[in-house]
């Protein structure tokens, strides 16, 4: 068994490999560093972009099939609301669209 170290924030999410939160029930889809100074780096970005950030560096070990073993969330995930096409869409597109003529 190795030592390895994952993000976690003050809801008991852990940051995962996908670059977004995960509640931790898939422990292979946690993001893991083996050095300490790895995590606390990814730790010290997150807190810049997110000032409501609070968050702490756990170690933890490897199961045989190379899973971290974490306790998962009790918190669910909160989901990001997907944009439609007409909100992604910038307002000036129908300016220009209707300025132009052929």
């Amino acid at each position: 068994m190795t030592d390895i170290f994952v993000v976690r924030n003050q809801l008991g999410h852990y940051w995962g490999k996908s670059k977004a939160w995960v509640d931790g029930s898939v422990p292979r889809s946690v993001m893991r560093t083996q050095h300490e100074d790895d995590a606390i780096n990814t730790l010290f970005e997150l807190s810049s972009k997110d000032v409501e950030l609070r968050g702490e560096v756990i170690a933890s070990v490897l199961t045989e099939r190379g899973d971290p073993v974490i306790e998962p969330s009790q918190i669910p995930l909160l989901e990001e609301p997907e944009l439609e096409e007409e909100q992604v869409k910038p307002e000036y597109m129908d300016e220009l669209q209707t300025s132009v003529t052929p």
